[in-house]
């Protein structure tokens, strides 16, 4: 498994030599072990792409992640079938019970809400407290598949008290830029271990969208959100900057190298989000999930 993240911005060519990545850029030609890789993340217009690069990406499980115009990523190219038991794990996945994914999603959106209230604890914030215990109690009255929308009720409560009662996730701001920027972060991360461990990404647990290709991985990131807007708040939002500078995406894509502790163990983001997919199997695969790895935002380790 890589541990590099690899970011390029207006490189013109990426292409394979022997089992490296070459990316020329300036005239000039760099290479990085392709074993060492986990994700590129490509900006710019120009840069050409060759089949054999995207072929090895293929093979060493190496997610591609392209940006927009924006700098916001909008595609992503993710290899299939190199798990070594695809088909059987497919064929598993596609039999999951109705009541297994209803209470694995339970699980999901706990471990959430949990986060959301260590990141109010944890930002000095007017009226945290009594927000917090808005959803706690929320969190103690989840329902099987969640079906009365603890999750969504939690998120506004959440981001009232982060951002002030007039934001909206749909708003056109630096605030949402910047989360926006983080979760495709994430999500590609996680599409990356869904697809290298054989499940099938367009078939989640609770997102059933019969246009989005990464429908469990969108399942699976949910708990790792609030450590994106908790990197954010607490790092990217003091800097004077109001623009998604070239140096804001790199700090906010180095949060993948954050350490987190999970079971008196430290783990890199982007390890413990490969970890967290191995233990969701396992919870569907033994129907016992509290498997399912403990994410806190408490538990981040500062650098």
């Amino acid at each position: 498994m890589g541990f590099r993240t690899v970011f390029i911005k207006d490189g013109e060519k990426l292409s394979l030599r022997l089992d490296n990545l070459s990316v020329r850029k300036n005239n000039e030609d760099y290479l990085i072990p392709l074993v060492d890789i986990e994700t590129v993340i490509l900006e710019g217009n120009q840069t050409v792409i060759t089949s054999k690069i995207l072929s090895a990406f293929s093979k060493y499980h190496i997610a591609l992640v392209i940006c927009d115009d924006k700098y916001l990523p909008t595609g992503m190219y993710l290899g299939k079938g190199q798990y070594y038991r695809s088909a059987k794990r497919a064929m598993w996945q596609a039999k999951w019970k109705e009541i297994d994914k209803q209470l694995v999603w339970k699980e999901i959106v706990y471990q959430k809400i949990l986060n959301q209230i260590q990141v109010l604890q944890n930002v000095d914030i007017e009226l945290n407290s009594e927000r917090s215990q808005i959803l706690i109690d929320y969190l103690e009255n989840i329902m099987i598949g969640d079906s009365t929308n603890r999750e969504g009720h939690a998120a506004k409560v959440y981001f009232n008290s982060l951002f002030g009662n007039g934001f909206s996730r749909r708003d056109t701001s630096f605030v949402n830029f910047c989360l926006d920027y983080g979760y495709a972060i994430i999500r590609a991360q996680m599409a990356r271990s869904v697809s290298a461990l054989g499940l099938i990404p367009e078939l989640g647990v609770f997102h059933k969208n019969e246009y989005n290709a990464y429908n469990l991985a969108d399942d699976l990131m949910e708990p790792f959100r609030p450590i994106v807007d908790y990197l954010i708040i607490t790092n990217i939002l003091k800097k004077p900057e109001e623009h998604l500078t070239y140096d804001i995406r790199l700090e906010i894509i180095d949060f993948l190298n954050h350490e987190i502790k999970i079971n008196n163990k430290k783990f890199f983001i982007m390890q413990a989000i490969h970890d967290y997919v191995q233990s969701f199997i396992k919870a569907m695969e033994n129907e016992d999930y509290s498997l399912l790895l403990d994410i806190q935002v408490n538990n981040i380790q500062s650098r």
